[in-house]
């Protein structure tokens, strides 16, 4: 991977999409620590060094806003609005005809999609900034702080602050389609890992204060250093499908005849599911905080539900985990549509005839590979928040297995294009 990036920054077109990049990533972190106009910052950091963490709901959203949002800066959205968006929209294609037909329609219609996942992000980003500002405004972002974030409450300042987040995500956004376009890698893929990896050091950090916090600190980087390994080998792992095309004459020529394979990789979900399973679960913890506290329904779900530690919300937790790896993969792969493709073209898979039966194949063999994928999935999730409960540590590693899924994953991929594009520049041919 060094040597890939040494190579890169040797490259003179490489090494400027590289610094434009980076210098894209910079911005997007200063921005993390620019205060909202109406908050009051130094009462901010009083409240976030008196408080606990908040709830999960709102630990998923400063993940992925690389703490910004417990700042309340013009960021403090992240990516997080989107993600969501980006989902609904792929979710949609299930019960919408005119999105899976614009699906289907190629680059025109992955245009559109995209320009639908827009407005949706930005109608989602104002929903959020006002959950977000209320919720900071009524006590719950930081329960317990003893000064108020905002000190001005009236219409024109919530607004104010409600445009201006909205603002700040829809900036985000342009941003993540500057990398993609003009710099090296995805976008919002990126970002996500800038956020991610920002709040990476602190939390780490934080372990190793307190009792046997030495102790704790190596066993933790230990464990993580198993789960890298174990994502990139899975990640990198997949099922080929063996496809042979029949040879068919077109005028004089002969076409077809060769072999090529199905790429099916045993997680083809990636962490979508360990983010619809945390966000549901984060909801009910959620909504009891503005209940009365006192209430048996409030303190079942503060104990039940809210907390991680809970065995029904780690067994929740897991079982959600395996029905989005599912549902999900049930979405992005149809193996009926990929049956109808190869006998459009003249293919089949060698011992299985062509149409039904290679729709059922294909579906015998996704059910397994997802089967072995979510295990998978559901033990990196939950691995190093077991950890943490078993050393007696209380810190805030939100999703815990799931970022290192996410950041390893951007790496990897990041990594490949640096190198397919070395690869365009440097290539010397069977002849030197």
């Amino acid at each position: 991977m060094l040597s890939a990036f040494a190579r890169a920054f040797r490259t003179p077109d490489l090494r400027r999409k590289l610094l434009f990049t980076i210098a894209i990533m910079a911005i997007f972190r200063v921005g993390s620590f620019i205060p909202t106009p109406g908050v009051d910052y130094p009462n901010v950091q009083q409240c976030i060094a008196e408080t606990a963490d908040g709830n999960d709901l709102l630990g998923l959203v400063n993940l992925f806003s690389g703490g910004a949002l417990l700042q309340l800066s013009i960021f403090a959205l992240g990516i997080m609005p989107y993600i969501t968006a980006s989902i609904i929209v792929q979710l949609l294609r299930v019960v919408i005809p005119r999105f899976e037909a614009l699906h289907k329609e190629g680059q025109s219609g992955q245009a559109k999609l995209t320009q639908y996942t827009r407005y949706l992000t930005i109608a989602l980003a104002i929903l959020q900034s006002t959950t977000v500002i209320t919720t900071a405004r009524n006590g719950l972002l930081f329960q317990g702080c003893s000064v108020d974030v905002i000190p001005d409450a009236s219409f024109v300042t919530m607004a104010l602050m409600v445009i201006t987040m909205t603002a700040g995500t829809g900036l985000i956004m342009w941003l993540g389609e500057l990398i993609t376009e003009r710099g090296v890698g995805n976008g919002m893929s990126l970002l996500i890992f800038t956020s991610i990896a920002a709040s990476f050091p602190t939390a780490l950090w934080s372990i190793a204060g307190g009792a046997n916090g030495a102790t704790n600190f190596i066993i933790m980087i230990a464990v993580i250093v198993v789960v890298i390994g174990l994502v990139v080998f899975v990640e990198q792992s997949q099922r080929r499908v063996p496809v042979q095309y029949a040879k068919r004459m077109v005028g004089r020529r002969m076409y077809g005849g060769s072999s090529t394979y199905i790429p099916i990789k045993i997680n083809m979900a990636g962490v979508i599911p360990v983010i619809f399973a945390a966000s549901l679960l984060a909801v009910p913890g959620l909504i009891a905080q503005f209940g009365d506290q006192t209430a048996d329904w409030v303190v079942w779900v503060s104990t039940n539900l809210a907390d991680p530690a809970a065995p029904l919300h780690i067994l929740l937790y897991v079982l959600m985990i395996l029905f989005f790896c599912f549902f999900y993969t049930s979405i992005t792969f149809n193996p009926d549509e990929v049956a109808d493709n190869m006998k459009k073209y003249g293919g089949f898979i060698p011992g299985i005839r062509a149409g039904r039966p290679t729709a059922e194949y294909l579906d015998y063999v996704i059910t397994r590979i997802t089967s072995a994928g979510a295990i998978y999935l559901a033990l990196v999730a939950l691995l190093p928040t077991l950890v943490l409960i078993g050393l007696g540590v209380s810190t805030n590693i939100p999703f815990g297995g799931s970022s290192i899924i996410i950041v390893v994953g951007v790496g990897l991929e990041t990594v490949k294009q640096i190198n397919s594009q070395l690869q365009q520049r440097h290539y010397e041919g069977f002849l030197r």
